[in-house]
């Protein structure tokens, strides 16, 4: 009975460990280095929050496709770190996005951000985490 308890037991805390590394993803688990996209949109939606930032584009990709895109960015500190306010994309903001496609087909409009060139033609960091693979 007491071993049945102590296996129960460290089950649950090894349960505890895992939920933390399941809710925080690899790269390489959701997103495809070697599927590039570029899309050109108006922003419509800014989510500044942890993990990660994202924000969402009605664009066209270059073969033409019309979509709302939702593009990842690094969490809130690392754009911070890089120069980033709450306010650097606004909705309405023209951008063109680099960024890499998420693995699931079922996940069309899904990004990772690599390269976000704001409507002058300044580039910023996106944060992506390609470079951590």
């Amino acid at each position: 009975m007491v071993i049945r308890l102590r296996v129960a037991l460290a089950g649950l805390v090894s349960l505890g460990f895992a939920a933390p590394a399941v809710a925080h993803h690899a790269f390489a688990a959701e997103y495809d280095v070697n599927k590039v996209v570029t899309v050109t949109g108006i922003i419509t939606k800014v989510d500044w929050m942890n993990p990660h930032a994202r924000f969402y584009v009605d664009g066209t990709d270059e073969k033409g496709t019309k979509l709302t895109w939702n593009f990842e960015l690094a969490s809130i500190n690392s754009l911070r770190r890089h120069g980033w306010t709450r306010d650097s994309l606004k909705i309405g903001d023209k951008v063109t996005v680099k960024a890499y496609m998420a693995r699931e087909s079922s996940d069309l409009g899904k990004a990772n951000a690599d390269q976000v060139t704001l409507a002058n033609g300044r580039q910023v960091f996106a944060g992506s985490s390609v470079n951590a693979q």
